[in-house]
């Protein structure tokens, strides 16, 4: 299948083409200018992978938890290139992006991922892929790190921002969960979009993608706005 991914939940903007197993990516630390730089990407890595829009089967994208903004972006972007090209278009959640990305880095099946939400909170989810399908452990929720869910069993692998900003916190929770090796935080992993086309793939071919409108993000956190003392001390959300 020809299919176009992205994400822009995080401060970087991740792209990648799957043009029938070929895979073309690109992933840039954007910071604010996700919504400058995406389109212009986009063409260019159809121009890379000798592609058009029209010639594409559908578009996937990162719903979300994360930046407000970021998420936004990625939601509009979808469902304008959806509705301009008749595409059908599947929303992949971050977190399950990222337990993706994870398991591929380290070989894991059990994975606990975080990303630092600001604030003093983390998007947060637990997922463990058995028999090639990825089963939700723990929904995807907000907490504060050293309220986060516990877990039962071990060989767990924590990934993602939010074990870089939060690792003691994160770390006394699920001590005795972890796996016993170097590999057990991967704090540096974000969601990336070549995880989003593998997760999306499977939902395109067996008919479930949906219409452009219903290319909606996901918030978890209600607050779309800070309060003025919130921007001013430097909050982010």
């Amino acid at each position: 299948m020809n299919l176009l991914a992205f994400d822009t939940s995080t401060e970087y903007l991740s792209l990648a083409i799957n043009k029938n197993g070929q895979r073309f990516s690109y992933d840039v630390l954007a910071g604010q200018s996700h919504s400058q730089l995406i389109l212009p990407q986009i063409q260019a890595l159809l121009d890379q992978a000798s592609l058009k829009l029209n010639e594409m089967e559908g578009i996937a994208f990162g719903a979300g938890p994360g930046s407000f903004t970021g998420v936004r972006i990625a939601a509009g972007v979808a469902q304008g290139l959806g509705f301009g090209g008749n595409l059908p278009v599947v929303p992949i959640g971050t977190l399950l992006a990222l337990a993706e990305t994870a398991q591929l880095k380290t070989n894991t099946a059990k994975i606990i991922a975080c990303l630092d939400a600001r604030m003093g909170e983390v998007y947060h989810a637990a997922y463990e892929k058995i028999a090639g399908t990825w089963q939700t452990v723990m929904e995807p929720g907000l907490y504060k790190p050293q309220d986060v869910p516990t877990l039962k069993g071990e060989g767990w692998v924590g990934a993602g921002s939010g074990w870089k900003t939060y690792t003691e916190q994160l770390s006394q929770v699920y001590a005795n969960q972890l796996a016993n090796a170097s590999a057990s935080i991967q704090p540096d992993l974000l969601p990336n979009a070549s995880a989003i086309l593998n997760l999306a793939e499977p939902v395109f071919l067996s008919g479930q993608a949906g219409p452009a409108h219903d290319a909606m993000p996901i918030y978890i956190r209600n607050r779309v706005a800070l309060k003025t003392a919130e921007r001013e001390q430097g909050l982010r959300l």
